[in-house]
């Protein structure tokens, strides 16, 4: 059996879009997926994404990881999940879809350009170095210098591995202040390896980015290696947070046809 996808890019990640609206996708097939994911042996992407009817809804959006397994929320899939959507003529101009951690509104700036709400944020632990949150998914979040140069894989696995999260595993995003911005690279679970950019994690570094300046600012610049990205809230209380807003380019790649 065949049928088309289209790859879509979302500030440093990429992602395989599938139009499943006809349902008849292998949920399953767990090393199918992980094999269109290979960038040696596949299409190559940090995750897939199916889009399927929803009876009150724009979409419903599933996502992958690349290993194979369905995963929580990923920021830039959905701001890309959005942009696909709109092109096959699922939304308009904006957007409510159904992802893991919930119901999502989304805003098309323009076709290659998409603003995404996020879930509050309720609670968040802080520690004397760290702080944890969970953004649609689990982050684990330092504050750092050098970090250009920093082995991000190896600082990142260690944590992820450690004895806290080896079970569930966590992301990790190292933070390093730039002026009124902020520069953040991320290790990744499901894809086990430095990402080019997180969506849930700069979300997640700008909250606690926050946090560690006791200031009021609630609007961030966020560089990435993969681009650059807005993210903006309202603060609610000491630990929460509401009106999360994501912000940055998802532009379609190209399209073909897979075989299953």
């Amino acid at each position: 059996m065949e049928s088309g996808f289209s790859k879509y890019h979302g500030t440093g990640n990429d992602f395989i879009m599938i139009d499943d609206r006809n349902e008849s996708f292998p949920l399953d097939k767990h090393l199918f997926v992980s094999h269109l994911c290979d960038r040696r042996l596949g299409i190559g992407a940090d995750g897939l994404i199916l889009l399927r009817n929803h009876h009150d809804l724009d979409f419903r959006m599933i996502y992958f990881n690349a290993d194979g397994r369905e995963g929580s929320l990923c920021g830039n899939g959905g701001r890309c999940a959005v942009a696909f959507a709109y092109k096959l003529g699922m939304c308009g101009v904006t957007a409510r879809f159904q992802a893991t951690d919930g119901v999502h509104d989304a805003e098309v700036v323009r076709p290659d350009h998409i603003r995404l709400r996020m879930q509050p944020v309720s609670v968040v632990k802080r520690y004397e170095d760290h702080c944890i949150l969970d953004t649609g998914s689990p982050h684990f979040c330092t504050f750092t210098s050098g970090l250009e140069e920093m082995d991000v894989y190896g600082s990142g696995r260690r944590i992820r591995y450690s004895e806290a999260y080896k079970e569930e595993g966590i992301n990790v995003n190292f933070i390093q202040q730039e002026a009124e911005n902020l520069f953040v690279r991320t290790y990744e679970r499901g894809v086990e390896n430095e990402t080019y950019s997180c969506g849930t994690g700069v979300v997640a570094s700008a909250i606690c980015a926050a946090l560690n300046d006791k200031t009021d600012k609630t609007a961030f610049r966020i560089r990435t290696l993969g681009g650059e990205l807005s993210v903006s809230f309202r603060r609610t209380g000491p630990d929460t947070f509401d009106d999360i807003i994501l912000e940055g380019p998802a532009t379609f790649v190209f399209s073909g046809t897979l075989s299953k």
